[in-house]
């Protein structure tokens, strides 16, 4: 009977705890990083710092709403809706070569802005690759790296995959749900923009997004890549990257559909 009630008791708790995490408050404000006014969100008092950075289109609450939610009893959540998204317009997104580099520098510059020394750094598509550049650029504050649905590099057969995306008519339902509502006719220019950018990478770089980088993480990484995604490019543990032994590394396969593509929209 004992054993019982203390189950019973537990299973209570475990229900009580989490409506306490799906009701935790979000607060959202402007941070000025790197000559831009970025929308940030933020939740959570206490624990370790957590950067959630978003994929193409993405912003913190299309991509990390959940995470801000449910995960602010254990860290202080810190997401943002890079610049030229969600409501860190205007200015509209521009694609600049070198556009993941900024966003990563923007992250970092943002977590400087509200005091955190050290982070851990979670990175979904596109924002996996910033988190990777991330993570690279700023060994000694960031302590942990979870990356999903990313890609180190892009191949021409990749870049085929996206093109075949270009006009947004051809997402499905729940994509078009999600980011028409955010930039309404912005946003097929804008995903061709995107598009037209990775063209540049493959012609300019031979590819290479952040191979360099990824080799050199020296944190603790969990890597995660969507079987199932419509969209599928390589991942980081595809094309013989092998991380270093100071950068455990696990690759799991999941069976859910990515809500954006690697470099993000429909997936």
């Amino acid at each position: 009977e004992i054993a019982t009630m203390v189950a019973a008791m537990g299973s209570v708790w475990r229900r009580i705890s989490f409506a306490r995490r799906m009701f935790c408050a979000v607060s959202e404000r402007k941070v000025a990083a790197n000559g831009a006014m970025l929308h940030v969100a933020t939740s959570g008092t206490q624990g370790p710092a957590l950067i959630c950075m978003p994929g193409a289109m993405g912003t913190a609450e299309t991509d990390f709403g959940p995470q801000l939610r449910s995960l602010c009893d254990a860290f202080q959540v810190v997401s943002f809706d890079p610049r030229g998204y969600g409501q860190s317009r205007p200015p509209r997104r521009t694609f600049p070569t070198d556009f993941y580099q900024r966003d990563a520098d923007d992250a970092a510059a943002i977590m400087d802005a509200l005091g955190h020394k050290s982070y851990n750094v979670m990175g979904w598509s596109d924002g996996a690759i910033s988190a990777v550049l991330l993570a690279a650029a700023k060994k000694q504050a960031t302590e942990k790296l979870v990356i999903f649905g990313g890609n180190a590099y892009m191949s021409a057969s990749d870049l085929e995959a996206f093109e075949a995306t270009r006009d947004i008519a051809s997402w499905s339902q729940r994509m078009r749900d999600t980011h028409l509502p955010v930039y309404g006719d912005e946003l097929q220019p804008m995903w061709s923009d995107a598009i037209d950018a990775w063209g540049r990478i493959v012609k300019e770089q031979g590819g290479d997004i952040c191979m360099k980088q990824a080799k050199s993480l020296t944190c603790p990484t969990l890597v995660l890549h969507g079987a199932k995604a419509t969209v599928h490019v390589a991942p980081f543990t595809d094309g013989g990257l092998v991380l270093p032994p100071r950068s455990p590394i696990l690759s799991t396969h999941t069976t859910l559909p990515a809500p954006v593509p690697p470099a993000s929209a429909p997936s």
